[in-house]
């Protein structure tokens, strides 16, 4: 729980020295995320085999599947309680947490979306950081990789090998991993179909 607390206090100091100090690092969380990926990367070549990716199983490769779906039924939802047009909640859902980009491209079409994107899927990688701990606990450490979406490849990586194992994190990488590749068709692909 200590660790929690610890990621939360970083988070929190960020916010404040972004607010009050506004120091201009360019794109320097980019060199540190290749890094961290690199390290993962690392990590795992010195620490499983090929036999370790039997072991993973045909689950692993179905898991992103059902994130999207999941991901698209709960956007579906929330597009008809929010009542927020189809179209955007279910483009914004399409983004399986992947911030970066999919406010970018939701914004070629609408700034406001692409605002509400990008803040929706930075919101489900915090709501990973913090709440993986206790999921994992709670459901399993194997199926609380799906709260992660596309990021279980990268930033929310550490935390998932921390309270799920080595074993888990192979499958978070393999699942953030393929929902990294199907992300940037299918956020357009719901955009374009809406279109006619």
């Amino acid at each position: 729980m200590r660790f929690l607390y610890l990621v939360l206090a970083a988070l929190v100091s960020g916010v404040v020295v972004g607010r009050y100090l506004g120091p201009d690092f360019g794109n320097a969380y980019e060199l540190v995320l290749y890094l961290l990926i690199f390290l993962i990367g690392l990590d795992l070549g010195m620490n499983f085999k090929m036999a370790d990716l039997k072991k993973v199983g045909k689950s692993a490769l179905l898991m992103p599947f059902l994130t999207i779906i999941g991901s698209l039924l709960g956007a579906l939802v929330a597009s008809l309680v929010l009542g927020v047009p189809l179209k955007w909640g279910l483009a914004i859902g399409a983004g399986c947490g992947w911030y970066s980009l999919t406010g970018p491209l939701i914004a070629q079409y609408s700034v406001v979306y692409g605002a509400v994107g990008f803040l929706a899927n930075l919101i489900r990688e915090i709501l990973t950081i913090l709440l993986y701990p206790v999921l994992a606990g709670k459901i399993g450490p194997r199926k609380a990789v799906v709260i992660g979406g596309a990021t279980t490849m990268d930033t929310t990586l550490p935390i998932i090998a921390r309270f799920g194992g080595r074993e888990v994190a192979l499958v978070a990488f393999v699942h953030g991993f393929v929902l990294t590749a199907v992300v940037p068709f299918l956020v357009p692909l719901i955009l374009s179909l809406f279109d006619y």
